[in-house]
Parts: C-alpha cells; structure tokens; sequence
C-alpha cells in the first residue's frame, strides 16, 4: 500500500514534467535559431565593411559598426536567456529528483520500522520482561523530540528515529564498483548534493564500507577508512558509539541507550566539525516531524502560555549573541506560528520584531562575511542556517498576519452598526504599517549575493518559494491596487524583481502572474506595473515573452469560459504595452492570433497594444524598410477591426485611431481613407461607436496637415489652376525630351573599325582611290592647329572620315610644329588612328581642345532645375486634391454630426456640441451652422445638454482675449454681433437665455460691455446699419438682467431709433422696440404693481407718429414694425386702447388724405385714362390699404390678448389685495363671527370663493368682448365690413398683399367673441380652400388653428375641412398644416380620429422636411397611451380604399412605420383579430392584399398566432391571390426563428393548410370548366381585376372656373360632390358673395358631442 501511495504521487507530481522540458528545449532552439541569424547578418556586415572600407564615409562605417555590435548585443541577450532556460531545466528536473530521493528515503524508513517493531517484538517475548519493555517505552516517549520523531500513531519504536536502511546485496552491489577509495579521492569528484551521507565523517558512499550489527545505529553505514578497517571483520560488528553504549551496563533502557548515542554522535560530530542542516519545509508541520539524518527538527514546541518568556529570553540572546541567536531559538518562532490563532496580538508583534531585527543584522553582518576569505565551513553553515531560519520564519508569519487582516477586514466591513473591536482594529492598521518594513527588510538580505552560503551557489528553490509565496499573499489583497498601498506594492515588485534576476525565479513568476490574473482582476494594472519594471531596471526582458506566451497559447474556447481571466488580460496587455511598447514588439505575433478568436475582450486589448506600439516606436520618419512594413502592416490590421463585429471592439479602435492622430504618429498618406472610416462609423447603430467617432474627426480636425478654412469649393478653382499648369509643364518637358546622346569613347568605338578602313585606303590608294582623292583635295585647313583639329572633329561626327583623314594628314604639313600633329612624321595608320583619337575624344592635356569640340554627351544634372520644379507642381497639385479631399469628408462630417444635436442619446449630443465647438475653434468652413443649430438646445429640458450649450458658447463667444477689459469688451461684442447678424427671431430668443445669464452673472466685463454697446447703437463709433441692429437688441437682453441698462436711457432710444429716424429704417425700430419690451411686466413676470407710462409719453408719441406715417408707405419692413409696436404698446402703455383708437384714427385719415389725392381705390384700368401711370398709384393705393387692414387686425388681436391677460391679472391682484387687507382688520369678536370665519374658511378650502370671483372676472372680460370690443362706438367695428367685402370678393380685390392682409385681420377679428367667429367661418374655410395664393392658404390654417383653442365648439365640425389641406399641392401649405395638426392634436385640442390617414400619407412626401414631420407626429403620437393602436385599422381602410388609387408600394412604406409602434404582445393579438374580421366587409383584391401585408407587417407572437389560426374562415377564401398567400406564408418563416419544437409543429400544419388551399384555388381556376365559361361569355377574373383597376385610376375632376376673376380652386384628392361655387367678379353681380353654399356648410347637432362624430363623419 505505501508503496503504491509514494509512486502514485510521484507519478503525479512529474505529469507535466514533459511537456515543461519540451516547452524549454523549444524555446532554447528559437534562441539559437535567432542566434544564428544574427551571426548570418554579421558575417554579412563584416563582408560588407571590409569589402567597401575604402570607399565607405565616417557615417556609414560608424554605422555598420553600430549594427554588428546591437547584433551582438542581442545574440548575449540570446544567450544569457539560453543559460537562464537551462538552468531552470536543470532545477526543473534537480527538483523532482530530489522528491524521488526523499520519497524512497521515507519509502525505506518505512520498511525498516516496521522490521524494527518485529523484531523488538519477538525479543521481549522470548525474554518475558514485559516490565522493562512499558519501561523502555516510556523512556522513549520522553526522548521522542530530541530525537526527531513525528509519527503520532502511539508506537514506542516507529518513533525513537528515523532509519537509513541499505540491503547488503546492494551495498555490495554499489561498493564494488568503487573499489579501495581513499576519502581524499572521493572528495575531489563530483558529488550531488541531494545524493544522501554515511559515516562519521558525513560523506557519500564510496569505496568499500561496513554496516554496523547494532540495529539502533543512526549512521549505519561507515568507510573502512573512517574506522580503521581493512578487510571485513568476522562475526558482529558495532561502530566505535555502539561499542561504547554496550560496555555501559546498567542502562538496558531503549530509550536512554539512543539517548546516549545522540550525545556521543553529537561530540564526534563537533570534534569532527560536523553540524545538522535546516531545510526549508514544504509546510509549516514537516518540522515537527521526524527528519533525516543532520536534519533540523523542532526540538519543543512552546505552549501559548509559555511564550511570553521564551520571547524575552529570544530578546535576550539577540543582544548578546547577535542574529545567529536563531539557531537557539527558532522553536520559539515556530511555536508562535503554531499557535498563532490562540495568541494574543502583543506576542504576534514582538515575534515580528525580533524577526525583522534578526533579518536585518544578518543583511549587515553578512557583507563583512562573505568577503572573508579565512571563512570556515562551520561559519558559513551557521549562517546559512540562520538565514533560512529567520526568512522562513518572518514569511511565515507574515503570511499568517496577513490572512488574519483580509479575515478581519472581511468579517468587519459589512457590519455597519456591529461595535468592531479596539484591538482588532489597532492590529490591522498595525500590520498595514509594518508591512512595508517587513519588506524593505527582505530586500535589504536578498540583494546581498549570499548565494555563496550555498554549495556550489544553488538555491534551493525551497528557499525561493519561502520568499515568493510570502510577496504573492500580500498580492491577494484586495487593497494592494489602491493608491495608499504604492509603498508596499513597489517593495514587492523589487523584492520579486531580485528573485528572479538572481535566484533565477523567471519561469515562477511568469505561471504565477498567469494564475494570478485569473483569479485576482485588480493585479492586471499592478502586473502591468511590475513586468515593466522587472524588463527594464533588473533587464529581465524574458518574463515579458513569457507571460506574453503564456496568454497568446490560450484557445478562445479558455477564454470564453467564465473565470478565465480574460477581463484581467486585455487590461494587463494594455497597461504593458503603455509602460514598454518597444518590448511588445518581438511577442506581439502571438497575441495577433487572438483578433481571430471569439473573445471581443482580447481582440480589444491587442488593438490597444498596437496602437501604443504604433504611437511610440514605429512612428517617425527615421524608420527603416522592416518598420515600415510592420507599421503598415499593423495599420491595416486596426482598420480591418473598425468594421469588427462587436461594437465595443469598433469603438475602441476609433479611440486607438484618435490617440494616434492626436499624437501625430498617422502617416500622410492614410489619412484620408482612415478619415473615410471614421465618417462612415458616424452612423453605425452602437452609440459608444458614434461618439468614438466624433471624437476621431474632432480630432483629425484640430491636428491635420491640410487648411480646413477652406471649403471644397474654394478649392476647386485653385487645383483646376494648378492642375492646368502641372499638365502644360508636362508637356512642355515631352517637346523638350532630350535624344539618347552616347559618349564620344563609344561613339569612337563603333566608327573604328570604319575609320581604319578609310585609314588604310588612303594611305595605299588604288586607281579608283587616287581619282577619289584628286576629288577631295580640295580640303582646306584652318587658320591654327587648334581650328584644324575642331574641323576634323567634325568631319568624324558627321561620317566624312576620307576628309577628316586628309585634313589630318594635310595639318602635318602646314602645322609642322602642333604637339598635336607631331606624331605624324611617318605617317602609318596607327599612328594617324592615334591623331584622330585624341582629336575626337579629347585629352586631359588639352582642355581648350575639349572646348571648343562640338558638344558631347550632356551631362543629366543639367535638367535637375526643370524636373525639380516639375515635382514641386506635381507635390502641390496632389497636396490641393488630398485637401479637397479631406475638406469633402469634413463636409459630411459636420452635415451628419450637426442631425445628431437632436436625438435622445444626451451623451451623443453631448460630443455633438463639443464637435461642433472644436470645429469652430479652428475657423473650418460652415461650422457656423452647427453652432446656430445647436443654440435652441438651451431650452432643454436635459439639463446636461442645456449646460452643454451653454458652456459652448460662453467659450466660444463669451470667454474674449484680450489686454484690457476694453479690448475683451470689444471682441466679445464683436462675437455677439456676428451671430446677431441676420439672426432669426428664434435664434435671438435662444440668444437672449444665454447673454441675460452672463449679465447677470457680475462678470467684471459686464459694464465695459454696456457701455461698447451703447457708443455701436448711438453711431460714437463708425459701424454698420447691421451691428447697430445687433448691439440695440443686445442691450436688451442685458436689461432683462437689469432693468436700468434700458429704461434709464428711453430718450436715448427714441431720438436715435424711434423718432423722426424711424421711418428711415424701419428694421432698426423694430429691434429698438423689441429691446424696450425687455423692461415690461410680461417678459420680466413681475408679481407687483404693473410698471406702465403715461400716455403722453415721448416713447409712444413717437411710436404713434412712425406707425401711421408708415401705412401710407410702401416700405416691406413696416408691417414688422407696426406689430411690435403695437404690442409695446398694449404691455406698457396705461389705456392702451384709447392709443390705439386714436391711432387707427391718424391712420386712416392719412390714408384717406392720400386717396382723395390719387383717385378712386382699386378702379379697373381700362375705365382710366391713363392707364400706365394710374397703375403705379393703384398699387400704392393697395398696400397702404393693406397696410392699414393690418394695423386693424394687429390692434383686434393685442385688444383681446391684453383683456384675457392684463386686465385679467390686474383683477387677480386687486382681489387678492383686498382680501388679505380685509383679513387683517376683521377679528375675532364674536362666536358668530368665528362661525361665520369657519364657514369661509371651508368654502375657500373647498375653492368655491376663489372659483366664483375667477368666473365673475371672466365673465366680464367676456361681456366686454362681446358687447365692447366691436360696438359701434369703436372704430374697429368700422373695419369689419370692409375686411369681409375684401375677403368675399376676391375678383374685385385681387392685390395679392391686400388679401394676404385682409384676410388675416378677418381671422384676427374672429378671435374677438363667438358670435364674429360664427358669422364669418364659412367664409374662412372657402378662403381657404380656394384661394390661389398659398401664403393665403397658409395663414388661413394657422388662425384657423388658433381658433379652434378659443372656440372649440364652433370650430369642431370643419375639423375635416382643415385635415384636407394636407394634402395641398403647395409643399409651403402641407408643412403648415402639419405643423398645427401636430400641436393641436398632441396637446389635446383636436380628438385623433380616422383623419390622420391623410398625415400618414405624409410619411411619403417628396419633400423630405415634410416626411419628417409627419414622423415626429407620429413619435409623439406614440407616447400617448394605445392612440395609433386605435386608429390604425381606420387607416388601413382609408389608405386601401380603390377610389385613393395608393400604390402597393407607397401603401407597405407607410405600414411598415405605423406598424413599427405597436410593441404590446396584447395589441398584436387584437389587430390580428380586427384585421381579419376585416377581410369580411373587404370587396377588391387589392384590400385583401393590404390586409394581407399588414397581417405580416405585425411582429407576430404565439398568441397572436393563435388568434390567426382562429379567424380562419376569414380569409381562408381568398387565399387563391397570390398577394394574400406570399404575406401570410412569410408570417410563418418569421414564427419559425427561435421556436420551440411543439410550436414548430404547429406552424408548419398552419403552412400546409395554406399551401393546400392556395394551391387548390389555383387548380380550380385552370380547370376546363372554367375555361368553357369563359368560352361561353360569363367575365372571367382577369376582366373584372382589369375593370376595377381602370376605376381605381380614374382622377376627380376638378372644379370648373368661370371667368379670369374667379379662384383657381387647388386640385383635390378625395371624391366630393358638393356643387360647384364660384367667386364673383367685377362683370357679375355684386350682391353675390364668394362664399360656400348651405349646402357645403358642416351642422352642429351638439356643442361638441365626440361620440356622435363617426357618425358625422359617415354621413
């Protein structure tokens, strides 16, 4: 069984022992495979250089040196790690080897005990002293400890000593192989030191030895030579302590006879100089257990109680003594370890501070030690064994306070109200503070070479382990990743940075950090932290390759399991590859594995390794050709992941690709395509993805190379410029082309042969040659040698080599003295070949000669200049087009990133605005649009966003630079006044919150600001008519912050704007009117006294004076004008109506003065007598009338608005002074009166009193407009009929601004009571329908809009009448209609009913602004409880109505957005049911088909399924049309996804049912019955479907006109009968009126009776 048990272990335990040794051996060839290539590179280098060290430059030499000595720098690299791998191998396999030795040690130990207690056995039993035997055992009991025993199984013998047993067989077998071995031999050869020892003198076996008869022996086994022996004794042999325990008689006891032997071994062992070994124990009990031979076991393991004075004699002997006093007292220490739970925190501390003392004296004695040179065995023993003593015992303890901590911490923090105790709590923040020490401690001993203390300098990794375990505990604390735990964290990194730079701990600590990582997520960042240090301060750069290894070998089926660790990994990769990105460089192969895998969570982190390697090492323009590729290589990598599947993955790539840019490591040439992607992910579907996104554009704006001030076209004109240059350049250079030209030797060589030919034909003329030559003799030489040999030249370059070869010849004899020609005093042809060599190729000798010859071989540097400045051109057209380019893709950038500033994501709008910001920084073109986009975000109701906005444009335009306070006051003005410019009342308005926020704010500009403002408007400084405008409309957003800024300057405002100026600039009047409403009562919302001004006012004469100076003018900007100031003057005027009266009074009297001056209004032309110049006073005549109808509707409309809203709130206010002054004088006199108090205070808790004087206050307001407003006495009942002529008589008044305004002031006028609204709504709804004008048309519908707020009864039945002008030709008309229907119907005005089908059909309008109206109708819509659940089925029946004529397409468009709100599992189920029932009443094949399509439109579930399956027999008959058959059978795909089996079943039974019916449906059709009916003349199907669908495509015709004054009635959509009306006109009636007949005219049957109105609407 033990024998079993010890190798099952073993076999265990050497499991992975292969493959660990494989994994080694592997690594250690790619070292030397990487060793041998750097050799290959430098024996190249070295051929290299000494092949070119001639002609190699300083640089270049210097360069190659650096090459071949990195090269060698790194194959030591190799080769260290090489070494550092074997040695792990060697204590790889030491260390199993030497678990072997121990287990077959124990293995043996085993045995002989058991022998042992056999033979005691039978040897009492024979001998019958049963007595000495109980006494032998307890004797041995009592020596048990000293004799190093841990068996606890009772036996006396099993535990006296541990035995080394050695069969004699086989220690013959062993001895014999060594023969007659002196010691001094043996001691010279190799010896393992795991290899066990014999004998007295503690060595291995060797040479022959004998084993002692005694079977008690300790030793056993001893050399011949150690005790005197020769040959082999006869008979029993006792060792010399054997043979002295014998003669000693009188001591028969077991137990005391062991006793004695110890001691004598022990006095051989110190005469001898022998002492026992400490070995680190695997556990903290092995030392309590019996050890081998010369192996420390704990002697006494000290009570608890006891420990106090141990501790002080521990104390004492560490003064005395000094840290060896460990060797004396460690059982101390380990009885603390023992007993750690049971004793007190005091002892625990004093233990650590003796530890910690101990460890530190032995790191200052140990220098001095090691240094000796006279140092003896037993010295260097002592201490080895106080080292590993003190260590172990410090770690240890360490460990356990440690553990202790967490436990506390653990158990403490939950407990909120739990009292914790005092001294728990000391303890913990105890050791928080002496952990630190602890560790400076370690550092101070290991870092000390005290290797040397062991044989051969092998730790015993034991030892290693010790420390290791100790530094990875304190890792497992929660804490140790906080910012209070740097200090220790740093030690332990140092501490672990030593052990494996000197006690080869590189393969530990790579599996650690693994194991730890998968278990501790919060270690990834101080692992990162660590593995940085430990690569670059102790040059330990394996241990990045090998945690890198170790990762990159995991499957994506390992990560992807929970616990894996994988969260831990990306972390740690990418905090690495921040610290040391140059070393991730040689690993990351093994991690790009990883961006195939599952695990989105690795992929991500290898993104961000590459982007840290990309950002700062492979960045630059000093790479070279392999970290170019590489770069690139990795850069296609990042963008191959923007398209990644998971969206995190994608948005941390953009944040990679925006680091990269921010830092300036992108290369030109891929900033354009990467620009590309980044707009391209602007819409992708993951939000996070979408805000990366901007901020990579944000960023690609504030850091590129190309100017964005710019748009695309501003540039275009530039690159067609230059590119029209670049290409006559090239052209240029084609014509300039130079012709191949070859060097005169060339040109030599090829005519030499020819030429010697010539040569030697003249000099041996035949007859032919001789007449050749009287023919040529005419060859003249020139006036100099020089001359001559320039001539002869040229006779060579143009082939006439008889004539250069006479010339040459003749030359010698008139130049007789030329050096040149010297040579041809005997003329042979080698010698002439000579001549006209040097000639036509020149000579160094004779540089005029090269001269004045005719041009050789050009040389190419003589081109540089044209093809230099042809790349320039080149470079600065391809410059032009990649900045036309990238302002393209900034462009659409800014167009899709200015829509997000409206979705819901506040986030998203967010980055929006700050994009928008950025881009405005840096002056890209048409930023400003994203800028006044965003400004109506202040009105958010998301306060983020609001404070968003509003700190973007304090930033923008509220945050100047500047010198002084007055040049920041000028610069911000000079911002405000550039977004007031041309600014929309909206935009003013969203101005207003953010300009009255920064006056009122204190800013120290804000006076200086006031004041700039105030010299713009008064003209003290020069400025344009536009930022006058801008600077009077910011001081009153200032004054709504504070009042004064504007009403102490009134007179200020009138001489400048408002006075006689006013009708010279009517816009300037206007915005001064607009800032002077800023101090009323209504914009301010006070909640005292209203703040009016007298009626004889300066500010309203002149007001009064420009108004009605102004109708008689034709300027388009006075109507602006009249309405604004007609408002000031119902906020701020007392008794605004008599102003107003007398207004209109001046007004028409002017206007009258003006009519009687010019003629009769409107007259027709033909009756005038001069045609052409009454026309111009016609039309005067006209808008000043016009002008005046709109004063008359302004002043109605203020009229009232001032009654419900003024006079109202007066009223309120009064009554509720004068009831809280009542209050205070009444008291409480009497029982009646306190009853009477009771009574009143009821009723107002009830409300009643408050509510009946509101409803008396309202009544009066209303008498006074139904009676008042319009009585006769009131000039504005005198305009109503000439407003309704007008109106009802657009033949006769057919000025287009004249109606406009008419019919404005009707609907104005119709506000005013209930009774004006009844008289004139008929004429309203024909004005209407069938005016021309679309402004008219539009107007129209927004007062009608406002009419049905205030009169929702008289307005109900005409609801349909307003729903038919969505479908208006004019797109101007369909956008406002939609836009009131959508206000009135979301704020509960308008009742949703089966009109809405007409927005839906909206949804597919041509004008996209339109379309997007209609959707948000119907988001909002949405939101209101089940609104479009109820009416979609109503709509359905509208829009597949035959007579509608909607395409199936435009039809399924709509359907697919309707249907996309309903989301409730209830509300499908019901719309299946209802749908169906529909089929039913449904008469044409096309409402089958639509009911079909929303059928599978629907998200159907299993109950709505079901409801399917019910309603059957509903459309189970018309399933033989395919456009019923295709859209339920698609319903069953869809179900089919995801289903369970059962429910599978059922849909594909429901499948087949359809497929039956459909297909039996079809088989009927083509039968030959059908087919003899047809022949027999009954209609087929195909005829009927043809008729029905020549009906559905007839069109309504349009109403007749009669006459060219009659209205142009707008084409119609829906079928009516109604009969035809027509305006009348100047050659008809006058008593007639334009206006709809009886007939067409909707009934009330109830005030506004809802549940009647389907029937209504039928009828």
């Amino acid at each position: 069984m033990a024998a079993g048990m010890y190798l099952e272990h073993y076999l265990d335990s050497i499991e992975n022992l292969p493959f660990e040794l494989q994994r080694n051996f592997n690594l250690m060839r790619d070292l030397d495979q990487r060793t041998e290539d750097l050799k290959g590179q430098i024996d190249s280098l070295a051929k290299e250089y000494t092949a070119n060290a001639r002609t190699l430059s300083s640089e270049q030499k210097l360069s190659i040196l650096r090459q071949i000595q990195q090269s060698y720098s790194k194959c030591k690299e190799f080769g260290d790690d090489k070494v550092q791998l074997a040695m792990q191998t060697y204590e790889m396999v030491d260390k199993h080897i030497r678990r072997l030795d121990t287990d077959l040690a124990r293995f043996e130990a085993d045995l002989k005990e058991k022998q042992i207690e056999s033979t005691d056995y039978d040897s009492t039993s024979s001998k019958g002293k049963k007595g000495d035997s109980r006494q032998k055992e307890k004797k041995a009991a009592k020596t048990r400890s000293k004799v190093k025993s841990s068996d606890e199984d009772g036996s006396p013998k099993s535990a006296q000593k541990k035995v080394k047993l050695l069969q004699p067989g086989e220690f013959n077998s062993t001895s014999s192989n060594f023969g007659n071995v002196h010691p001094s031999d043996v001691l010279d050869m190799p010896v393992d030191p795991n290899e066990p020892t014999y004998c007295l003198c503690h060595q291995v076996s060797y040479g022959e030895m004998i084993g002692c008869d005694n079977t008690e022996c300790s030793i056993e086994w001893f050399h011949f030579a150690c005790v005197g022996l020769t040959t082999k004794p006869r008979g029993k042999w006792y060792c010399p302590r054997c043979s002295q325990d014998r003669k000693r008689k009188g001591k028969k006891n077991a137990g005391y006879h062991i006793l004695q032997s110890h001691k004598l071994l022990n006095n051989i062992a110190a005469s001898t100089g022998m002492s026992w070994d400490f070995f680190v124990p695997v556990c903290v009990g092995d030392l309590v257990k019996t050890g081998g031979i010369n192996q420390y076991v704990v002697q006494d393991v000290v009570s608890p109680k006891q420990l106090s004075p141990q501790l002080n004699k521990f104390k004492a002997a560490l003064r005395s003594q000094g840290s060896l006093c460990i060797l004396e007292h460690f059982d101390t220490g380990y009885s603390v370890l023992q007993h750690f739970n049971s004793v007190e925190l005091a002892v625990k501390e004093d233990t650590l501070e003796l530890l910690m003392k101990v460890v530190s004296g032995l790191a200052v004695s140990l220098p001095t030690l090691l240094a000796s040179t006279s140092i003896t065995a037993a010295e260097r023993k002592d201490n080895l064994n106080a080292v590993k003593m003190s260590v172990f015992l410090l770690c240890k303890l360490s460990e356990s306070l440690e553990s202790a901590s967490c436990r506390q911490s653990i158990v403490t923090a939950p407990g909120k109200g739990s009292k914790k105790s005092k001294s728990s709590i000391e303890g913990l923040l105890q050791w928080d503070s002496e952990r630190e020490g602890v560790l400076q401690t370690l550092i101070q001993l290991l870092q000390l070479d005290i290797r040397s203390l062991w044989s051969l300098s092998l730790v015993e990794e034991e030892f290693i382990s010790c420390v290791t375990c100790c530094c990875y505990k304190l890792l497992e604390n929660p804490t140790i990743s906080h910012v209070k735990s740097k200090p220790t964290r740093d030690c332990i990194i140092h501490l672990l940075g030593l052990l494996i730079k000197k006690y080869n701990h590189l393969l530990g600590a790579s599996v650690k950090v693994i194991q730890l990582l998968q278990h501790f997520e919060q270690l990834s960042s101080v692992f990162a932290q660590a593995v940085s240090v430990w690569s670059t301060e102790y040059g330990v750069r394996a241990i990045i390759g090998e945690v890198i290894r170790e990762i990159g070998q995991k499957s994506s089926e390992e990560l992807s399991r929970e616990g894996s660790g994988v969260k831990a990994f990306s972390t740690f990769l990418s905090e690495l590859s921040a610290l040391v990105p140059e070393l991730m460089i040689p690993n990351i192969s093994v991690l790009i594995t990883h961006l195939e895998g599952e695990s989105h969570t690795m992929r991500v982190a290898v993104c961000e390794v590459l982007g840290e390697i990309l950002m700062r090492v492979l960045s630059g323009d000093g790479l070279d050709d392999t970290s170019k590729a590489d770069r690139d290589r990795f850069f296609d990598i990042l963008q191959e992941h923007l398209h990644d599947t998971h969206s995190h993955v994608r948005t941390r790539v953009l944040q990679v690709y925006t680091r990269i840019v921010n830092s300036k490591a992108l290369p030109l040439c891929r900033y354009s395509e990467v620009m590309e992607l980044a707009v391209g992910r602007l819409m992708d579907k993951s939000i996070n993805v979408v805000k990366s996104a901007i901020q990579l554009v944000a960023a690609f704006i504030a850091h590129n190379p190309y100017s964005c001030k710019l748009s695309s076209a501003d540039l275009k004109k530039p690159l067609e410029k230059e590119t029209a240059k670049l290409r006559e350049m090239k052209e240029k250079l084609a014509e300039k082309a130079p012709v191949a030209v070859i060097k005169a030797s060339e040109l030599w060589a090829a005519m030499e042969p020819e030429l010697l030919v010539t040569v030697r034909t003249v000099l041996e003329p035949t007859n032919e040659a001789e007449e050749e030559q009287e023919e040529d003799s005419n060859v003249e030489a020139a006036e100099d040698d020089m001359a001559t040999a320039v001539k002869i030249a040229q006779y060579l370059r143009v082939n006439k080599y008889r004539k250069a070869v006479q010339l040459c010849m003749k030359a010698h004899s008139l130049f007789p003295q030329s050096e040149m020609f010297a040579s041809l005093t005997t003329l042979t042809a080698d010698n002439l070949m000579e001549v006209l060599a040097l000639i036509f190729k020149g000579s160094d000798d004779t540089p005029e000669l090269s001269q004045n010859l005719p041009p050789t071989p050009q040389k190419e540097g003589s081109k540089e200049g044209e093809d230099g400045e042809l790349k320039k051109q080149e470079m600065l057209v391809q410059y032009l087009k990649d900045t036309e380019t990238f302002a393209l893709q900034v462009e659409r950038a800014i167009s899709i990133i200015n829509t997000m500033l409206y979705w819901k994501t506040t986030s998203v709008v967010q980055e929006a605005v700050q994009f928008c910001v950025t881009v405005c920084e840096f002056s890209v073109a048409n930023s400003v649009i994203g800028v006044r986009r965003m400004l109506p975000l202040v009105w958010s109701t998301d306060a983020a966003i609001k404070d968003a906005v509003i700190q973007a444009y304090k930033r923008l335009y509220l945050n100047p630079q500047g010198d002084t306070v007055r040049n920041k006051a000028q610069t911000l003005v000079d911002n405000l006044s550039e977004l007031m410019i041309d600014a929309s009342l909206g935009t003013i308005q969203c101005l207003e919150e953010i300009v009255q926020e920064f006056f009122a704010s204190g800013s120290n500009l804000q006076s200086t600001v006031v004041q700039v403002l105030w010299e713009r408007f008064t003209g003290k400084r020069e400025t344009s008519v536009l930022h006058k405008r801008a600077a009077v409309l910011l001081l009153g957003m200032a004054a709504r912050a504070e009042r004064e800024v504007v009403l102490s300057n009134l007179d200020t405002l009138c001489s400048v704007a408002v006075g006689e100026k006013a009708t010279q600039d009517f816009l300037l009047a206007r915005d001064t009117v607009i800032t002077i409403c800023s101090i009323t009562d209504h914009v301010r919302q006070s909640k005292g006294a209203p703040f009016r001004l007298p009626q004889d006012h300066q500010l309203f004469t002149c007001l009064t004076q420009a108004i009605a100076e102004g109708v008689v003018m034709e300027d388009p900007f006075w109507q602006s004008f009249m309405e604004q100031a007609v408002r000031l003057i119902f906020f701020l005027a007392e008794s605004p109506e008599q102003l107003c009266s007398r207004l209109l009074q001046r007004s028409a009297r002017l206007l009258l003065d003006q009519i009687s001056e010019g003629g009769e209004v409107c007259k027709d032309v033909d009756q005038m007598p001069n045609g052409s110049q009454e026309t111009n006073e016609q039309q005067v005549n006209c808008i000043c009338l016009a002008q005046l109808l709109a004063l008359c509707g302004c002043v109605a409309f203020w009229q009232v608005s001032h009654l419900e809203r003024s006079v109202s709130a007066e009223l309120r206010r009064r009554r509720g002074e004068t009831e809280e002054r009542e209050e205070k004088e009444k008291g409480p006199t009497s029982k009646a009166k306190q009853q009477t108090a009771n009574e009143s205070t009821m009723e107002e808790e009830l409300g009643l009193i408050g509510a009946s004087a509101e409803d008396t206050e309202a009544e009066l307001i209303r008498r006074i407009c139904d009676t008042e407003l319009l009585a006769e006495e009131n000039l504005l009942s005198a305009f109503l009929p000439l407003l309704v002529k007008v109106c009802s008589s657009p033949g006769r008044y057919s000025h287009p601004q004249l109606t406009t305004a008419a019919c404005l002031a009707l609907s104005q006028y119709m506000m005013i009571n209930p009774s004006v609204c009844e008289e004139n709504i008929r004429l309203m709804f024909t004005v209407l329908e069938r005016s021309t004008l679309p402004v008219v048309r539009a107007n129209a519908i927004i007062a009608l809009g406002d009419l049905i707020v205030r009169f929702p009864n008289i307005l109900e039945p005409w609801t349909q009448n307003l729903y038919a002008r969505l479908s208006d030709e004019e797109p101007s008309v369909r956008q406002t209609a939609v836009t009131v229907l959508t206000q009135l119907v979301l704020k509960d005005v308008l009742k949703v009913k089966g009109q809405v089908s007409e927005v839906a059909l909206l949804l597919i309008d041509p004008e996209t602004h339109i379309t997007s109206l209609a959707l948000n109708f119907f988001n909002e819509l949405a939101s209101k409880d089940n609104a479009i659940y109820n009416l979609l089925p109503d709509i359905i029946s509208r829009l597949s109505d035959p007579e509608r004529g909607m395409s199936s397409e435009d039809f399924n468009t709509i359907m697919k957005q309707l249907f996309s709100y309903i989301t409730k599992e209830r509300q499908t189920e019901s719309l299946v049911e209802k749908l169906c029932q529909r089929f039913r009443t449904a008469k044409t094949e096309r409402q089958w088909c639509d009911l079909a399509m929303s059928l599978s439109l629907l998200s159907m579930c299993e109950r709505g399924f079901k409801r399917l399956q019910e309603c059957w027999e509903c459309y189970s008959d018309k399933l033989t049309e395919p456009g019923v058959y295709q859209p339920l059978l698609s319903i069953t795909s869809k179900l089919r996804r995801g289903a369970k089996p059962q429910f599978k079943a059922q849909i594909d039974e429901f499948e087949k049912r359809l497929t039956a019916v459909h297909t039996r449906g079809l088989e009927n059709v083509e039968s030959p019955e059908m087919d003899e009916e047809n022949k027999n003349g009954k209609p087929s199907s195909d005829a009927t479907t043809r008729s029905r669908q020549s009906k559905r495509g007839q069109t309504k015709s349009s109403v007749s006109s009669h006459g060219d004054d009659s209205f142009v009635t707008p084409q119609r959509t829906r079928k009516s009968k109604k009969p035809v009306i027509t305006f009348s006109s100047d050659e008809g009636e006058d008593d007639e009126e334009a206006v709809m007949a009886e007939l067409e005219t909707p009934k009330v049957t109830t005030p506004i009776a809802r549940s009647s109105r389907r029937a209504r609407l039928r009828n």
